[in-house]
């Protein structure tokens, strides 16, 4: 088996949040702390990196959970932060994981799907389908109705084998491009990537309110990591 690092990117300021939100209390630890656990859990994942806003948690982060390697400061970016995480994976790292550090609810099961779809792919990334209707709009008029059946919602974790991954963020970098997420940097070089069914408990930590739900699905025992 391949050995798999995973980069937690957690160096966000959550300026519109009112504080970093993966430093929000979430049952009472913090919301990053949970998807650290996660993966730490995993008996796929041999390392981790944690991506923060500085590197004053490093030596207790990494006592909590020894998978930790490094935790790493972040950069202007998202993309810069993920980059510095990606120059922290040991070596031996072959397939790379990236998650969002404020998606707390991340299950085993998701996890060891995208480990093994990358394994036969070279690159996936989950997705839920969108149930509401979807307009293109022109100011405040709408313009048509989008075909929602050809569009999806990505999550993480995110994941590439490594060659390919540092491939994307090498040409991203000759072209002063920056993507939305990993997996657009690996489109813009032609990589195939596998759709993998995600998770619509994978809860991604954007207002307050959604602190509130994730709580209630933590307290639900058929929710429990």
């Amino acid at each position: 088996m391949p050995m798999v690092a995973v980069i937690i990117a957690a160096a966000g300021e959550g300026r519109r949040f009112g504080q970093p939100k993966q430093f929000a209390l979430l049952a009472g630890r913090p919301v990053v702390h949970w998807a650290i656990e996660a993966f730490a859990l995993h008996p796929l994942v041999n390392e981790i990196i944690v991506v923060f806003p500085d590197e004053t948690q490093a030596e207790t982060i990494k006592l909590k959970w020894p998978k930790v390697k490094a935790v790493v400061k972040g950069g202007k970016e998202r993309q810069d932060s993920v980059a510095r995480g990606l120059a922290a994976v040991s070596p031996e790292g072959e397939i790379i994981l990236i998650h969002d550090g404020v998606r707390p609810l991340v299950k085993a099961d998701l996890i060891t799907r995208i480990i093994e779809a990358t394994l036969k792919e070279g690159a996936a990334v989950p997705a839920i389908p969108i149930e509401d209707t979807v307009k293109q709009i022109e100011g405040d008029r709408i313009v048509q109705t989008i075909d929602r059946e050809k569009l999806l919602r990505v999550q993480t974790p995110q994941g590439f084998k490594r060659e390919l991954l540092e491939a994307a963020f090498l040409q991203a970098q000759k072209d002063n491009f920056c993507g939305s997420d990993e997996a657009s940097l690996v489109e813009r070089i032609g990589g195939q990537i596998k759709i993998v069914i995600g998770d619509k408990f994978n809860l991604k930590i954007t207002c307050p309110e959604d602190l509130k739900i994730a709580e209630v699905w933590l307290n639900e025992s058929r929710y429990r990591l």
